[in-house]
This record gives C-alpha cells, sequence and structure tokens, in this order.
C-alpha cells in the first residue's frame, strides 16, 4: 500500500495496522527530543530565573525582546550573508532576480513569529517547582528537568507545526534556483545568531532548541523526505532503511564529528577550531544534512537532490567558511561506515549505491 500524507502534513498510511509504521515527521520529532540539550549555566542563575523565565509572562517577554530585535538583526544577517555570499551569484552564474533580500525578510518574520507564538504557548502544565527543585540537583538541568520543561512549553511539537510552514518556503526558492537556499539558509542562520546574542545566558540556552529547529529544517529537505516516503508501500526496503537511520541520524553525526576532531585537532576553519562548541553544532547538522539528502535521494530513487541542491551548496558555502574539501571526504568515509553497520544487507544493498555517489562528486579528481 502506499503511503500518503494528511492535510496538517504529518505522514500517515493506508494498510490494515498503522502502528506498524511511524511517520517519520514523528521520528524526527522523536529523535530531536531525545537529543535536546540545555547549555551549561551558573547553579545560581538556574535557581533564581528557571521559574520566571518559563512562566506564561516569562515566555511573552523573551518573545517581545526577539521581536524588538527582529528587523535590525534580520537587516544586518542580510549585510552578512551578502558579504560572504556576494561573490558566488556571479561564480555561479545564478540570475540576480532569483536572490530577493526583501521576500527573504518578509518570509523570516513570518518563520520567526510563528516559532515564538509556540514558544509561549502554555503546553501541558507541569509544576514549576519540581523544575526548580530539579535544577538544583546539579550545576546544569539534568534530563529529568529537561523533559518536565519541555513538556511544558513543548518545543517538540515545532518540527510538526513549523516544518510545513518551512518546506513550503524551501520550496518556493529552490523552484526558481536550488542554489538559492544557500543565501536563504545563511540569512536565517545569521539572523538566529544576532537573536541570541540579545538574551540573557539561561533565557538563550532555552530559546537556541527552537531556533535549531528552524535551521534544521532549511538545510535539511525533511519535508521532501516525508513526501516520497509517502509514495512508497510500508514494507519498501528502502523505506525500512530510512526508519532505522533516522532515530540515529544524530548519534552517527556526533560519532563522526567527534572522529574527524581527534583526527584533525588542530584545524580550524573560518568559525574557529572543530571543537569549539558552535562550530561543532554545526558540523553535527552539516553530517545530519548530507544524512537526509541521502534519504531523499533513495527514496526518491534518483540523485537529483544531491546534485541540483546538496553539491551546489556546499561549494558555495564550504571554500568560503574555510572549510577544506580534505575535511568532508573524511567525514563521507566515516559516514558510511556509520550507515551501513546499522543496516541488514538487504537495506544496503539497495540504500548504499546512493551514497557512493558522494565520494565520487566530492573526490580530488573533482577537487584537486
Amino acid at each position: 500500500m502506499l503511503q500518503r500524507l494528511n492535510n496538517n502534513s504529518t505522514l500517515i498510511t493506508d494498510i490494515p495496522n498503522p502502528g506498524n509504521i511511524e511517520s517519520l515527521a514523528q521520528q524526527w520529532a522523536k529523535k530531536y527530543m531525545q537529543n535536546l540539550q540545555i547549555d551549561i549555566v551558573e547553579e545560581d542563575s538556574q535557581t533564581l530565573t528557571l521559574s520566571d523565565l518559563v512562566s506564561p509572562f516569562g515566555r511573552q517577554k523573551t518573545a517581545h525582546k526577539i521581536l524588538d530585535s527582529l528587523r535590525s538583526a534580520s537587516a544586518k544577517a542580510w549585510n552578512k550573508t551578502e558579504a560572504l555570499l556576494s561573490v558566488e551569484v556571479a561564480r555561479h552564474n545564478i540570475h540576480p532576480d532569483h536572490i530577493n533580500p526583501w521576500e527573504i525578510a518578509g518570509d523570516s518574520f513570518k518563520i520567526y513569529q510563528k516559532v515564538l507564538q509556540v514558544y509561549t504557548q502554555q503546553g501541558i502544565t507541569r509544576p514549576l517547582s519540581l523544575v526548580v527543585q530539579l535544577a538544583q540537583e546539579g550545576s546544569q538541568l539534568n534530563e529529568k528537568a529537561l523533559e518536565v520543561y519541555t513538556q511544558q512549553i513543548a518545543p517538540s511539537q515545532l518540527t510538526t507545526i513549523i516544518g510545513a510552514d518551512i518546506g513550503a518556503m524551501r520550496k518556493k526558492y529552490v523552484s526558481s534556483d536550488p542554489r538559492v537556499i544557500g543565501f536563504v539558509s545563511m540569512q536565517f542562520h545569521y539572523t538566529s545568531q544576532m537573536l541570541l546574542e540579545q538574551l540573557d545566558t539561561l533565557e538563550r540556552s532555552l530559546v537556541r532548541a527552537y531556533f535549531k529547529v528552524i535551521d534544521d529544517h532549511l538545510y535539511m529537505p525533511l519535508q521532501r523526505a516525508y513526501e516520497a516516503a509517502a509514495e512508497h508501500d510500508y514494507n519498501s526496503t528502502v523505506l525500512l532503511a530510512v526508519q532505522n537511520l533516522l532515530p540515529v541520524s544524530t548519534q552517527i553525526a556526533q560519532r563522526v564529528c567527534q572522529r574527524v576532531i581527534e583526527m584533525y585537532p588542530n584545524y580550524g576553519s573560518m568559525s574557529g577550531k572543530l571543537s569549539d562548541p558552535e562550530v561543532r553544532i554545526s558540523s553535527i547538522r552539516d553530517v545530519e544534512m548530507f544524512q537526509v539528502y541521502l534519504w531523499v535521494s533513495a527514496l526518491e530513487g534518483n540523485i537529483s537532490a544531491i546534485q541540483q541542491e546538496l553539491f551546489p551548496l556546499c561549494v558555495m558555502l564550504y571554500p568560503r567558511l574555510k572549510v577544506h574539501w580534505e575535511l568532508i571526504r573524511q567525514m563521507l568515509h566515516l559516514l558510511g561506515k556509520e550507515i551501513q553497520a546499522r543496516l541488514t544487507s538487504e537495506q544496503a544493498n539497495s540504500f548504499m549505491p546512493y551514497f557512493q555517489v558522494l565520494p565520487q562528486m566530492f573526490s580530488p579528481e573533482v577537487f584537486g
């Protein structure tokens, strides 16, 4: 039987027992929540401010602070994006009409607005005293405290609420020229960075989880993966392979990045050393991005997503960010081993041929 999407962009199945197969969107949301972490902050700051920040008033106050600085942050982010990528417009022969900063800024405002609506929602009620008590048990919010907190303000809902909107926006920009997504992604990335800088330490650590959802869905064609999965029979070998890989994709990315850091301890990109927290977060996201593009290619049965989006995006961004191709090749080597170790032989035979195009495309024969 084929799968399809309902009006809320949730993957459903037309099979007698739909419980046999979970929606990829739901799996992604679960995986996101399992890997969600709150930054380490000082214990005194947690104890004094946590209950205030997660209260309805505290969340509204944070949201207003972000909205007040959104316009100026968006303008500064575009200047930074243009400084980084303006030379790439001519080099890649991208038509300037396809890159409209006012349109991108308008779309970004709507996305951030919707994210902040989720942030200020009163989710499932949990006693704040319990959150504070758990937070006092260590120098950071432990897993149990994090679980209580996240259930209250529902960041897990964001992947399903905002995913379809970002997917539609993504589709709009890539339809004119797939390479434009590089400009859109960097605009959002820089905007989020600047907005977070306006917040207090603990406040920033809470909001960052929501902004990461935007980042993930812009860099990764998740909605396209869901739609491609909907065309498969529930027992499709490729679909089963993707379902095996999705819950552990962050773990795979973390393992690959840690191994690369160990292999290149002194390597530094434009943003800093590979071991720097912000660089490590971006690196993990990039390895996940490669995985999602692989899922799309395998589910669609062709490599157009890799050829038309992923490869041009890498060629556009990595040299500007001072990321060397040797690093990408080593990452792909490690990624291939991680993926293959998690698939059955039948799944590997169906899935790995799509992976093999990546080492070929990023080979020394292409880049030297």
